[in-house]
């Protein structure tokens, strides 16, 4: 179990993170909610150790989160940072390959390659293997990196903002592959993710992040509502259930009159309606 004890977390006398506690178990998929700006990927990137907290505990097994043992502790994790750009001159056979980094030789073990090849496969995109994954577009960019943080069979496994990039297709293939291998191999997964909709298909817990804070955590089921919407948004939102009892969110426009608008027309215009007459 990964355990977050009261962290806070500031940088240039900006509250990051408030007092935030929250306990996840392994083989369930967590994903991170809340506005921009509101402490999301600073939370990633703390429980990974890029960002030192101000005080609180993080442990994993009953072991704490230090700066000294930051590499082994690093070793627990997959991490997919938000940021995809691959301008590197390596295959993508290559890339997802260095997710095995640490055991990696001299010589690559067939299985090895096999391994990565079959990861490739699962995602739809073998017959990529051998391109330049400069070439390849950002969404193939951010699947590429998927794979590659399957191949560090982690313990815990991150990903800020995975499906951002991705076409409706491969949003799914992500997320459906992310969500069986999370409770077959008995996972930690933490995603951060924007969409709504998205999260309440596949979050077991979500945690909701509002100014630094944990504000609601739980199943969307039981948490997702129009008033959480608004406190946490300042949007009004109607909350229905889709064939599979999963909540379905929809954000109300604002402003539903629609005014209408001068047109100024081109003399051209006004003579070819003439014309038409």
């Amino acid at each position: 179990m990964l355990r977050v004890n009261n962290l806070n977390v500031v940088l240039d006398d900006l509250i990051l993170a408030k007092d935030m506690s929250f306990n996840l178990e392994p083989g369930k998929v967590n994903v991170i909610i809340g506005p921009n700006g509101t402490g999301k990927s600073t939370l990633l990137k703390t429980l990974f150790g890029d960002i030192q907290a101000k005080s609180g505990d993080i442990t994993f097994d009953r072991k704490i989160l230090q700066r000294k043992q930051l590499s082994h502790w690093r070793k627990q994790f997959g991490y997919m940072p938000q940021d995809i750009r691959l301008d590197v001159e390596l295959s993508v056979l290559e890339v997802v390959l260095l997710g095995q980094l640490n055991t990696l030789g001299f010589r690559l073990d067939d299985s090895v390659i096999k391994e990565a090849l079959n990861a490739l496969d699962k995602i739809g995109l073998l017959h990529l293997a051998n391109r330049a994954v400069n070439k390849l577009s950002g969404g193939q960019c951010q699947m590429i990196l998927f794979a590659q943080a399957l191949m560090r069979k982690p313990k815990i496994l991150m990903l800020d903002e995975p499906v951002s990039a991705l076409d409706l297709h491969f949003q799914q293939v992500l997320l459906d592959h992310l969500d069986t291998q999370t409770k077959e191999q008995g996972w930690i997964t933490i995603m951060v993710l924007h969409d709504l909709n998205l999260a309440a298909q596949y979050a077991d817990n979500l945690l909701v992040l509002k100014d630094g804070k944990l504000v609601a955590s739980g199943h969307p089921n039981d948490i997702l509502t129009p008033e959480l919407i608004k406190d946490v948004y300042n949007v009004d939102a109607d909350i229905t259930k889709d064939t599979s009892g999963i909540p379905f969110v929809r954000a109300i426009r604002r402003n539903r009159t629609l005014t209408s608008a001068k047109i100024i027309e081109e003399p051209h215009v006004r003579q070819r309606e003439k014309e038409l007459i």
